[in-house]
């Protein structure tokens, strides 16, 4: 067999390293899936110009890539200080909506008067100093006790674990990104601190609205989310989800984390949905050439575990080696592919029961068989991310006519992708093509074809057949 690539797949930032036609092209080049618009930051004129590059070096290279729209969410921040100021456990600080910064009063972004509760903990500066409310002395003000020695900053990320911002959680800055967003060739939304199904249920109301296919992955990085009564119903309202382990450490405690990733990529194996590990795999290579021990082992976790994509962060928006990150990063995943078999799941795949049987059966029938590939014609690209809900240790190779499907499925397990007319035979004849082009050595192959017989037609998805290539 000839067929040697990634099955986990990587997501890597755009950033000022990396915003340029010629370093998106290299990154694609170099072994990234999928590209991540951070709306933190940047303006719309820059993140057109960026969609134009990366859309134009998927077509020379041509091969599709996903672009992800990641929303900011009620990232709340302190405002602009006068000076960093220090401050010792016992004070008494006040974050006001309204006023700018004077000793111990300190400006902030978000009138939180209207959403904590006294008693409620409030961690600034990425839980570098943390505070509990005490008092609610105004419509725009909070009374805060701080609880360790520390220094505040200008613009640093408040996290509030316990507060329940109702669903609120939209921001104007959101709403205006996604009208943004609604105009242009976006591939997934990710929808930051969700507390509830019905925050996804939100957005995807205003997607449908606008006319947008675009899928939606829900970050995981609230104390709300990872309820065990909640987690599984945010895994099932949404396209997939991303375990931003960031703010997650931060309000739910960092020893939570892996049993929580854990947990959430067997949830997405379970109701056949996208499952993305972020937040600081090699975060190291922002300043040095080689990864750490313990970033390797990070991400080798995360391709056992399962994980359709694992997402580099400041490593390619910032850092010095974004493209050598990326090597590191692919190097791994194909040697623990390689030498060590994805953990099973014990739960039956949950999402369609009669796409799941096919699925299931087209799996086993692959390895009993040890086949070279399996096939997936499809539409909306339902039948391939079925067949890598079951994490086959062979590629999966998938043809559609639709190009939004191509690009979405560019982050899910196993999937390489090939745009093709809706022909009966469509995948039989991409399987020629692909042997006549070397992909498969100079010796027989042997795949598996899953398909319908109405191509074309969403849901059909009803028959498995095995071809010899010679």
């Amino acid at each position: 067999m000839a067929i040697i690539f990634k099955r986990t797949k990587i997501l890597a930032t755009v950033g000022p390293i990396t915003s340029t036609p010629e370093m998106l092209e290299n990154l694609i080049l170099a072994g990234v899936n999928g590209l991540r618009l951070n709306f933190s930051h940047g303006d719309y004129d820059e993140r057109t110009q960026q969609i134009e590059w990366i859309r134009a070096a998927s077509t020379k290279i041509g091969k599709p890539v996903a672009i992800l729209q990641d929303l900011q969410g009620p990232k709340i921040r302190l405002g602009m200080l006068n000076e960093n100021t220090p401050v010792v456990k016992g004070d008494e600080i006040v974050l006001d909506y309204a006023a700018e910064h004077n000793g111990l009063t300190f400006p902030v972004q978000y009138n939180l008067a209207e959403k904590v509760q006294v008693g409620e903990p409030i961690y600034i500066f990425d839980g570098k100093v943390r505070t509990t409310v005490i008092e609610i002395p105004s419509e725009t003000a909070i009374k805060l006790r701080v609880e360790n020695d520390g220094t505040l900053m200008s613009k640093k990320g408040i996290n509030l674990p316990d507060t329940d911002f109702g669903g609120d959680i939209l921001t104007p800055k959101d709403l205006k990104d996604l009208e943004y967003g609604l105009t242009q060739d976006i591939d997934f939304v990710a929808l930051s601190f969700i507390q509830s199904p019905d925050d996804i249920h939100n957005l995807r109301q205003i997607l449908v609205a606008g006319g947008s296919t675009a899928q939606i992955i829900a970050k995981i990085e609230t104390k709300a989310a990872i309820k065990p009564e909640v987690m599984e119903e945010i895994v099932k309202a949404s396209d997939g989800i991303m375990v931003a382990r960031g703010d997650l450490a931060v309000e739910a405690g960092a020893e939570v984390v892996p049993i929580v990733q854990r947990r959430l990529l067997a949830l997405c194996r379970k109701h056949g949905k996208l499952s993305i590990v972020a937040t600081q795999m090699m975060a190291s290579m922002v300043d040095n050439p080689e990864p750490t021990r313990a970033e390797v082992s990070d991400v080798a976790n995360a391709v056992i575990q399962g994980a359709d994509t694992v997402m580099l962060s400041d490593e390619t928006a910032n850092g010095k080696y974004p493209l050598e990150t990326v090597a590191a990063m692919k190097k791994v995943i194909l040697y623990t592919q390689d030498n060590a078999p994805v953990a099973p799941i014990h739960d039956i795949i949950a999402k369609n029961v009669q796409l799941d049987a096919i699925s299931t059966a087209a799996v086993t029938l692959a390895e009993h068989l040890k086949v070279d590939a399996i096939i997936a014609e499809t539409k909306s690209g339902a039948t391939a991310s079925n067949i890598a809900a079951h994490r086959p240790n062979l590629p999966i190779i998938s043809v559609t006519s639709e190009v939004k499907a191509a690009q979405q499925l560019a982050l899910s397990y196993a999937n390489r992708t090939y745009i093709r007319p809706d022909s009966a035979e469509a995948g039989f004849d991409l399987a020629k093509e692909l042997k006549a082009d070397g992909l498969f050595g100079n010796d027989t192959a042997k795949v598996i074809i899953v398909s319908g017989q109405q191509p074309g037609i969403i849901g059909t998805t009803d028959t498995i057949k095995v071809r010899v290539l010679a």
